[in-house]
């Protein structure tokens, strides 16, 4: 209790944000996961002209409404908290990071929630063609909606297509294509949506496995399967190559996060992955004393291979990072924290030096004194080259020593490993579904059905350690290397965000608890009858 209450404002802004965003993904990936199953539903329906097909769709339509209505309550809420309690942020790259939110709440959020309004009521209204379209395009714009949030995302991860105006003091984006199209944020974008779509897919599988447990509805549930298990491999798959992705992105722009999240404190050449292990919660950077792992299971090389492409290749540690002196891949030489920190403190100085002389050149000009003008005009471009030249490294003056650029070690360590086993289980998990779908007998094996129903918490847990990863692996920034989260935060009182922290824990947790029971309610009333009370005869 004491900790909570001497947290600082700083604290409890990022656990309010961390809370809202951990609940708006519970409700997110569904969203999009179900939006593809039912479509290819849908479309076998409109096919085939099979209306056991145009039941199916319906059934998982309505799952969808429920879970997208209230997702729609926590995200809105995650975009003011940058205005409420991010405002040095949101005036320092506003001009940036709101652009894409903008795309995506003028374009993306209301192209779904138009269709999804023809989705709802235009059975039976409308062709089944213009039906059919208005399912896809709802598809499409819950991934158009997912681009433009992961493009801001990723720009906060890598930085670019951007220039800092020191008469505004702020960021502004000089190349839309370049922060629209950052190789960070395509990565990014295909990574979560393929996480999006293998929880819709574990989703559908296990409701279907408890249909087949309880000898209802077995044709439905088994052509839902067989739709969602072909998504869940192809998902998970797809997770596994952009995975590998990330981890070279990660490992070109941000160093620091992929130390941490393989608990590497010293640099080596031909660095080994960490398939399993116990970090010893007793080491820090500086600490000679310590090893970094009570236990550990490695694969040799493959971290090198991972992040640069080269079995051989140096992988920098948290304490190479902080000292610099290694050479880059481009071939310069790395700088340590206090260089960098110079250099963060060099720009700052020069910032305040430009303002003050264009303020200076403002009242010169006002007094008719051209040559003291002249000479301040100077003096400004002066220390406007001076601040780009150290712009790059400007957030570390504001940090004090290499120990602030650390993140959380054994949460990111953690959260990554358990987000990659679980990854590795259901492409495991899929694998076996498919082959028991194959040989026909699925709904004879009673131990895989309730693997599959007990297995749909893992997906949003992976999804959830994924995030954690990506946003706890970057700090102390939310723009790297430019901006740390101490001085990104607004001046509100932290009574106010406890306050309202409280408030918003007791309605995402009302609205959850909510969503789960009408979901429960409307798998246990179960697809509209028709031809789907096949019971199993008794071998």
């Amino acid at each position: 209790m004491d900790i909570l209450l001497n947290a600082s404002a700083v604290d409890w802004a990022r656990g309010q944000f961390a809370l809202t965003a951990g609940y708006h993904w519970l409700f997110i990936p569904l969203t999009i996961g179900l939006a593809l199953i039912m479509s290819i539903m849908e479309s076998i329906y409109v096919r085939t002209g099979d209306e056991k097909w145009k039941n199916i769709s319906r059934f998982w339509q309505k799952i969808f409404g429920i879970n997208f209505a209230i997702g729609i309550a926590t995200g809105i809420i995650l975009e003011f908290q940058f205005g409420t309690n991010w405002s040095n942020y949101s005036w320092f790259v506003g001009d940036i990071f709101g652009a894409p939110l903008a795309i995506e709440g003028i374009v993306a959020f209301f192209l779904e929630a138009t269709f999804v309004t023809v989705m709802f009521f235009g059975w039976d209204r409308v062709s089944k063609g213009v039906h059919l379209l208005s399912t896809w395009m709802v598809f499409v714009g819950g991934l158009l909606s997912a681009l433009w949030i992961l493009v801001a995302n990723a720009w906060m991860q890598y930085p670019v297509g951007m220039e800092f105006n020191p008469d505004t003091v702020r960021n502004e984006m000089v190349d839309f294509w370049a922060v629209a199209l950052s190789p960070v944020a395509i990565n990014k974008f295909l990574h979560t949506v393929m996480a999006s779509l293998a929880v819709g897919a574990s989703f559908v599988v296990g409701v279907s496995a408890w249909y087949i447990l309880k000898k209802r509805h077995i044709d439905f549930a088994l052509q839902s399967i067989k739709i969602a298990s072909i998504v869940g491999i192809f998902s998970f798959l797809m997770l596994a190559y952009t995975g590998d992705g990330s981890a070279y992105q990660v490992a070109q722009k941000q160093p620091m996060k992929l130390a941490a999240m393989e608990g590497l404190y010293e640099g080596t050449e031909g660095a080994g992955l960490v398939a399993f292990g116990v970090l010893n919660h007793k080491k820090v950077a500086f600490d000679d004393d310590n090893t970094p792992y009570i236990l550990k299971f490695e694969i040799p090389k493959l971290l090198s291979l991972l992040g640069y492409r080269d079995f051989n290749a140096y992988v920098p540690g948290i304490r190479d990072i902080i000292e610099g002196g290694y050479t880059l891949p481009d071939g310069t030489v790395a700088l340590s924290f206090e260089e960098k920190k110079k250099r963060g403190e060099i720009a700052i100085n020069a910032l305040a030096d430009y303002q003050d002389a264009k303020l200076q050149e403002k009242e010169a000009m006002l007094a008719g004194d051209n040559a003291k003008v002249t000479a301040l005009s100077a003096d400004a471009a002066n220390y406007e080259n001076i601040l780009r030249e150290n712009y790059a490294h400007f957030g570390y003056g504001y940090l004090e020593s290499g120990k602030d650029i650390i993140p959380h070690v054994p949460l990111t360590f953690y959260t990554f490993h358990i987000m990659v086993m679980i990854g590795m289980y259901f492409i495991l998990f899929f694998l076996v579904v498919i082959y028991f779908l194959y040989k026909k007998n699925l709904h004879k094996t009673k131990w895989l059905l309730y693997v599959a129903l007990w297995s749909i918490p893992l997906t949003y847990i992976s999804g959830l350690c994924g995030w954690v990863v990506s946003e706890m692996g970057r700090q102390p920034w939310t723009i790297q290397d430019i901006l740390p989260v101490n001085i990104a935060v607004s001046g509100v009182s932290v009574g106010h965000i406890i306050t309202t922290f409280v408030i918003f824990a007791i309605i995402f947790t009302a609205l959850l608890t909510a969503m789960i029971t009408i979901m429960v309610k409307q798998i246990k009333k179960g697809p509209e009858p028709l031809n789907f009370d096949v019971e199993l005869k008794n071998d």
